[in-house]
């Protein structure tokens, strides 16, 4: 048990004060800088707070850099969140997310993740900065570039310093969000979980971290000035060597369908359940024994004057648009705060095109703009987006829905994945506890059955049938 997980060990540094004397800081340093701006330490929020953050946009609708759009499959509840927060640890950091959640309580654990996780950020690069208080570390600040450090660069040390934080900031996030989320009262994440793709854009540094199979790309331009997709994250499919290796090893099994060969999935030795179509995902408890993990791969990446945007999806987008097709799309979109929605659009055309039998997947996508500008206010207002909607998105102060998501948001419910209408009707029957309270609500008046036609591709096929009392091996 537990031979599946690992940890990573990297090289964190101090925390500035903000003094005139030279002091020891790394990451999200502030060194030299005006005292009238908002240090790191500033930005440490708790979930209590997130209601009141000004800059931390989760529904539909726009920021000063990016806009962002779901909306729901034909399976039921959207279980797909999202989240863009600007000003995320300075003013020139942003972090962006995308989380498609699966299983009776998906939506939940989607929600919780895209929730909690930021915030676990924050604090660990916070301690980790203060762990490290100690004389001759190096400071970097959020947008420094080669030529301002000096002889400190030569070997990279400063570069590589700064990629050690954030990986271990990773790393030590995700571990703590999977481990809040086994030992939650109110959140069933036995055969429930979560994608996550995850990133910080830290002036012209970007850091990645991310599980399951939602994918971030980038539209750059090439050497003629023409639009190309740059795919920055991996699909973690559990046949994927490595992937296939650990699952196997852990005694898991990897096989897919005979009516969907295309589609592997995660199987416990004894029983053919659950049939999980991806290798790491939060949650998931039932198969963590089994070779599903939630240590997330993690990729640093410097951006230059040719990277336009980055858009973060879902499966539902990607499983019927290339990402060729998504640059174009989101490229030739006629205002960048429609981008988002025009994507989800084509997506929904999509499946309607190439799978009319089909029930389409729910869709989340962030468009992040890298030149920091957006359109004037009457160019949104032409999209159809309404001033309210703005400025909630703005504040994201939703007073429908707490840092659990017990109760529903706009636009966020989805029906948790099986294949068949037979497997809808009996999963329909079972209760679905919702609020924190221990109020249960039935899956019935959830609308999450009774639609018609099959589902192409779900993230779980079934629910075991065993108790945590399992057989001998």
């Amino acid at each position: 048990m537990g031979a599946c997980v690992s940890t990573s060990r990297s090289t964190c540094s101090s925390k500035s004060n903000g003094e005139p004397v030279p002091p020891p800081c790394l990451g999200i340093g502030f060194c030299g800088q005006k005292r009238t701006k908002r240090t790191f330490s500033d930005h440490l929020v708790t979930l209590q707070h997130l209601p009141s953050i000004p800059n931390r946009v989760f529904t539909n609708g726009k920021s000063r850099t990016s806009c962002i759009f779901t909306q729901q499959g034909r399976k039921g509840i959207n279980q797909d969140a999202m989240i863009v927060w600007e000003d995320f640890m300075s003013e020139d950091v942003t972090f962006c997310g995308v989380f498609d959640g699966h299983g009776p309580h998906g939506h939940l654990v989607a929600r919780k993740v895209r929730d909690a996780l930021p915030v676990k950020l924050q604090s660990f690069l916070n301690s980790c900065q203060s762990r490290q208080n100690e004389p001759g570390q190096t400071c970097f600040m959020g947008n420094s570039k080669k030529s301002d450090v000096g002889d400190l660069d030569k070997d990279g040390s400063v570069e590589d310093k700064l990629n050690s934080l954030w990986r271990e900031t990773f790393l030590k996030s995700y571990k703590a969000m999977d481990k809040e989320l086994k030992s939650h009262p109110n959140l069933d994440c036995f055969c429930s979980g979560s994608t996550a793709i995850t990133i910080v854009k830290q002036g012209s540094n970007l850091f990645m971290g991310y599980i399951g199979d939602s994918r971030a790309i980038m539209g750059s331009k090439d050497s003629n000035d023409s639009m190309v997709a740059v795919q920055l994250t991996v699909d973690l499919k559990p046949d994927l060597p490595r992937e296939a290796e650990r699952i196997k090893r852990c005694k898991g099994r990897v096989f897919a369908l005979q009516d969907e060969p295309e589609v592997p999935r995660v199987w416990l030795p004894f029983d053919d359940a659950p049939g999980l179509a991806m290798a790491r995902a939060f949650g998931d408890f039932c198969l963590k024994e089994y070779g599903v993990i939630s240590i997330p791969e993690f990729s640093h990446r410097t951006l230059t004057d040719k990277d336009q945007f980055i858009v973060l999806a879902s499966d539902g987008v990607w499983d019927v648009l290339s990402n060729e097709e998504v640059v174009e799309i989101v490229s030739s979109a006629p205002t960048r705060a429609s981008a988002a929605r025009i994507l989800v659009d084509s997506a929904a055309r999509e499946w309607k095109l190439k799978y009319p039998t089909s029930k389409m997947d729910d869709c989340a996508v962030v468009c992040l703009f890298l030149d920091g500008k957006m359109d004037s206010e009457s160019d949104y207002d032409e999209q159809g987006f309404s001033s309210a909607t703005l400025d909630q998105s703005n504040h994201s102060g939703n007073a429908a829905e707490s840092d659990d998501g017990q109760k529903s948001e706009p636009c966020l419910q989805r029906n948790f994945t099986v294949r068949s209408a037979e497997e809808n009707d009996t999963y329909g029957r079972l209760a679905v506890e919702v609020d924190g309270d221990g109020e249960t609500v039935s899956a019935d008046d959830q609308s999450w059955s009774g639609l018609e036609g099959v589902t192409r591709v779900n993230s779980l096929v079934q629910l075991p049938r065993f108790s945590e009392e399992r057989p001998d091996p």
